[in-house]
């Protein structure tokens, strides 16, 4: 289901339930489809930090400062 901003803001209780239910609702300016609403349990799982944790071993001097020959390249 495709409509223009202006018919979308009189009905939007409509548009709403329509996305609910699964259905595809565009909303376009100009004829050019801009916003598509989906509900909001369609995005899938919330981004997650540490998605690979244990995946990488641990450096236990990696805070610690580099020798001089570690630095030499660098400068």
């Amino acid at each position: 289901m495709q409509m223009n901003i202006a018919e979308a803001k009189a009905k939007l209780s409509e548009l709403i339930a329509a996305a609910e239910r699964g259905e595809d609702v565009v909303i376009a300016r100009g004829g050019k489809p801009i916003v598509r609403f989906v509900p909001a349990d369609a995005r899938g799982p919330a981004f997650r930090i540490g998605i690979a944790e244990g995946a990488v071993a641990a450096v236990p001097d990696f805070l610690e400062p580099m020798t001089d020959g570690e630095l030499a390249p660098w400068t």
